[in-house]
C-alpha cells in the first residue's frame, strides 16, 4: 500500500517558530512553494495576499508563540541536527522533535445560538452561510449548553417560572410530595426505614439493579460510558470552541424577525452553535446578518414562537492533530526542498526512500508520519543502502517508533508474516500480483522460481491445483511455511530452498515436469539470466507432443529508450532462440527512466527439446 502527501499548490509564505534540535540555524524561516530554489528567507507580508478559503497555518493566531530571543535562549540547550557525526539513537527524544503547541491556530468567528431541537433544520437552511470547514462540524457544543430533558420544562421566563421553580426546587431537596414528583434518594430511604413492612421491598427503584449479576466483560473491553467518552474525545480532540461574548445589539430582535418575537428571554433547554463563515468574524450587530439567515430564523420562530436566538463571538482553536502531513512538513523544511512524495505501507511500518537532502530531517519527518497515521502505523524506517545481496533484503534504519521490522500483511484476503530486516517485501506489487493470479486456471500447477515468503505462491495456492515454489533465502522458506500453515494451505503447496537453475532443473527433470504449465520467475534484478537453465530440459523425452509446454512469466528492468524491445533481446540471447513470441507488460516505473516489465511467453518447443544442455 502506498500513501501520497503532496504540497498543496496554494500554500502561501508563513513564518512559524519551533522548538526543533536544529531550531537557530533555520528560524525565523519561510515557506513558500512557488520560491523552492530560493535560499533567500524573506519576511512574511499577508497584507498584499489573498489567503485562500479555508483554515490554513498561515491564519489565526498562535496562542503559545514566543518571541525570538526566547527561541534563540532555548535553542542553545536543544540538540544538534541529526548528522554523520552525531548520530543518536533513533528513539531518542522523540517526542521533543516537535513541539505541538506551536501548530495550535486560533480563529476569531460568530456564530448563532439556537435551540437544540431546531439546530439541524436551521443548518440545512443556511449550510452556505456557514462555516463549512473540513473536518470541522457546522454544530457546535460548548460547556454548559446541555440541559437534562426532564429539567428543561423548569426553566424559562414568564408565569410558568414560579410555579415551576418551586416544584423544582422542592424536588432537588427532597421535599416534594404529592405533586408527583419523586423524594430525593437520601429521604426516599428514610421514608422506607420507618414504614418498612414485608411488602416494602416490592417497589424499592434500586432492588432490581442490585439483584442483578454484574456482565462479565471480555477481555479488554471498556464500559459502555467510558467508550461513549473515548468515543468522543477521539473525535473533537483537534478543534475547540469558546464562546466569547454576546454581540451587543441582541434586543434588535424583535424587529428582525417580527412583531411575533417575543423578544429576549432566558433559555429553556440545550442549546448549541451554529459557526457562520469566516468573512462574518467582524460581525457588530445583529442587524449586519445576511437576509437568508434571517429569513430562516423567522421560519424557525414560526415553528416555535418561544424560540430564542443569540448572536455571539466565538474561538475556534485547531491543534496539532488537526493539520495534515502535508501542511506540517511543508511548515518544518526549508523552504527550498521538496516535501517527501510518498511512503511505503507493510503491514505496521512505513517504509521511506528518503533523498539525500532530506536525511538531517529524516527524525523529524519519520515523527510527523508516525504522529499523523497512528494506530495504523506503529514503525517509520528509512532504506540506507541500495540491495545489493543475493538475498535481496534492505538495509533499513529505524527512524521512529518501535523497533520491531516483524509485521503482518494481508494481501488477497491472505496473511503474511514479514520481517523485513531479513526478507524481501514491496506491497507496490501487490496489483501486479493479482493480474497474474487471474491469468491462473483451476488445473494449472504452478512453479514458483523465486517465491519469497509466498505472496504468489500462497495465493495461487487457493486457486490452482499444485504449487511448487522455491526461495535461496533460509529466512524467507522459513516465513513461506510458516505462512502457508497460517493460511491452511500448506497441503497444496511444497517448499525447497536451492538455487533458481538448480530448482528448475530438479523439478523438469523429475515425474512432475508433465503436471507444470505455470513458471514465475520474479526476480527483476537478474531473472533473465536464469532463462538459460530451459534448454535441453526435455532432450531425454522420448518425442516432442509427450508433455504441454509451461507459460513462463519473467520480470525484469530496463534503463533503455524503448525497454519493451531491450527486454524482449535480453530474453532471446538468454534462451539462444530468436522465434520467441514474447507478450510484454510494463508493470511500473520504479526509477526515473527505469521500468519494471513482465514478459510471458509459451517456452519454445526448440528450447525445450534442444540437444545442447546446459551443464551443472
Amino acid at each position: 500500500m502506498v500513501n501520497k502527501f503532496f504540497i498543496h499548490p496554494k500554500s502561501l509564505p508563513f513564518t512559524i517558530p519551533l522548538l526543533l534540535p536544529f531550531a537557530k540555524p533555520f528560524l525565523p524561516r519561510t515557506v513558500s512553494v512557488f520560491s523552492l530554489h530560493s535560499t533567500t528567507a524573506q519576511a512574511p507580508s499577508f497584507a498584499s495576499k489573498t489567503l485562500s478559503y479555508g483554515p490554513s497555518l498561515q491564519k489565526g493566531k498562535n496562542p503559545s508563540r514566543q518571541s525570538h530571543q526566547q527561541l534563540d535562549s532555548q535553542s542553545e540547550l536543544a540538540p544538534k541536527p541529526c548528522t554523520e557525526e552525531n548520530q543518536s539513537d533513533p528513539g531518542e527524544e522523540e517526542d521533543s522533535v516537535i513541539n505541538e503547541q506551536d501548530f495550535a491556530r486560533v480563529f476569531d468567528l460568530s456564530g448563532l445560538r439556537v435551540p437544540a431541537t431546531q439546530c439541524f433544520a436551521l443548518e440545512s437552511r443556511i449550510r452556505g452561510h456557514l462555516l463549512n470547514w473540513p473536518r470541522i462540524r457546522n454544530i457546535a457544543r460548548v460547556p454548559g449548553d446541555e440541559v437534562e430533558e426532564e429539567l428543561a420544562p423548569y426553566f424559562g421566563a414568564g408565569e410558568e417560572k414560579e410555579g415551576n421553580t418551586d416544584a423544582l426546587q422542592r424536588r432537588i431537596y427532597g421535599s416534594a410530595e404529592g405533586d408527583g414528583g419523586q423524594l430525593s434518594p437520601v429521604l426516599y430511604r428514610e421514608k422506607l426505614a420507618k414504614d418498612f413492612n414485608s411488602r416494602g421491598f416490592v417497589n424499592f427503584r434500586n432492588l432490581a439493579k442490585i439483584s442483578r449479576p454484574k456482565k462479565k466483560k471480555k477481555k479488554g473491553e471498556k464500559g459502555g460510558e467510558e467508550r461513549e467518552t473515548n468515543r468522543r474525545k477521539a473525535k473533537n480532540e483537534f478543534a475547540a470552541v469558546e464562546v466569547v461574548e454576546e454581540v451587543e445589539g441582541g434586543e434588535d430582535w424583535k424587529g428582525l424577525l417580527g412583531d411575533e418575537f417575543v423578544g429576549r428571554r432566558k433559555w429553556r433547554g440545550s442549546t448549541r452553535l451554529l459557526l457562520l463563515d469566516e468573512k462574518y468574524a467582524d460581525m457588530k450587530s445583529v442587524e449586519e446578518l445576511p437576509q437568508a439567515i434571517k429569513a430562516a430564523l423567522h421560519e424557525a420562530m414560526k415553528d416555535d414562537s418561544a424560540s430564542t436566538f443569540e448572536l455571539v463571538n466565538c474561538k475556534l482553536t485547531l491543534f496539532y492533530d488537526y493539520w495534515q502531513m502535508n501542511e506540517i512538513l511543508e511548515a518544518l523544511l526549508p523552504s527550498n526542498m521538496i516535501v517527501p512524495s510518498a511512503f511505503e505501507t507493510v503491514g505496521h511500518i512505513a517504509h521511506l526512500n528518503l533523498k539525500d537532502e532530506h536525511l538531517p530531517y529524516r527524525k523529524l519527518i519519520a515523527k510527523v508520519i508516525l504522529d499523523k497515521n497512528k494506530p495504523k502505523i506503529q514503525t517509520v524506517v528509512n532504506k540506507i543502502d541500495a540491495i545489493q545481496n543475493d538475498y535481496r533484503t534492505m538495509q533499513l534504519e529505524v527512524l521512529a517508533g518501535n523497533r520491531s521490522l516483524v509485521t503482518m500483511v494481508v494481501e488477497n484476503g491472505l496473511r503474511f508474516h514479514v520481517d523485513l530486516a531479513t526478507v524481501y517485501w514491496n506491497s507496490r506489487l501487490g496489483t501486479e500480483r493479482q493480474r497474474l493470479l487471474e491469468s491462473f486456471a483451476r488445473d494449472d500447477v504452478v512453479c514458483d522460481v523465486f517465491s519469497g515468503v509466498g505472496p504468489i505462491a500462497i495465493s495461487a495456492a487457493k486457486i490452482v491445483k499444485r504449487v511448487y515454489a522455491n526461495d535461496l533465502n533460509p529466512h524467507a522458506v522459513d516465513y513461506m511455511e510458516r505462512n502457508s500453515v497460517l493460511n491452511k494451505l500448506e497441503r497444496k503447496i511444497k517448499i525447497f530452498n536451492m538455487d533458481g537453475r538448480r530448482f528448475i532443473r530438479a523439478m523438469f527433470a523429475s515425474e512432475k515436469a508433465q503436471s507444470i504449465t505455470q513458471v514465475v520467475m520474479n526476480l527483476p534484478n537478474n531473472a533473465v539470466e536464469f532463462l538459460d537453465a530451459f534448454r535441453g530440459i526435455f532432450r531425454d523425452r522420448a518425442s516432442r507432443g509427450e508433455f504441454v509446454l509451461p507459460m513462463i512469466h519473467v520480470y525484469g528492468f530496463s534503463k533503455a529508450s524503448d525497454p519493451e524491445f531491450d527486454f524482449d533481446e535480453r530474453i532471446r540471447i538468454a534462451l539462444t532462440e530468436v522465434a520467441v513470441n514474447v507478450e510484454m507488460r510494463r508493470v511500473r516505473l520504479v526509477a526515473p527512466g527505469k521500468w519494471m516489465l513482465c514478459a510471458s511467453f509459451r517456452l519454445p518447443a526448440s528450447v525445450a527439446y534442444s540437444n545442447t544442455r546446459l551443464d551443472m
